[in-house]
């Protein structure tokens, strides 16, 4: 996954395999240093719905901590 830009931040949504799901999970960098990262938000059924919630993560953490 490429990162998404996000006001001053690169955002990336991970989704890694978990048995019969996915667990969500984030990274924000800004300037190219790890800013936060989320650990594992949830497992969810599908790639694509881990990587949304993912990113709604960091999007929410830049808007409360940016």
């Amino acid at each position: 996954m490429e990162a998404e830009h996000y006001k001053e931040y690169a955002i990336w949504g991970h989704a890694i395999r978990q048995g019969h799901g996915y667990a969500a999970s984030g990274t924000i960098t800004r300037n190219n240093k790890l800013v936060e990262t989320s650990g594992v938000l949830g497992v969810v059924e599908t790639e694509d719905e881990a990587e949304l919630v993912s990113l709604n993560w960091c999007r929410a953490w830049v808007d409360n901590h940016g």
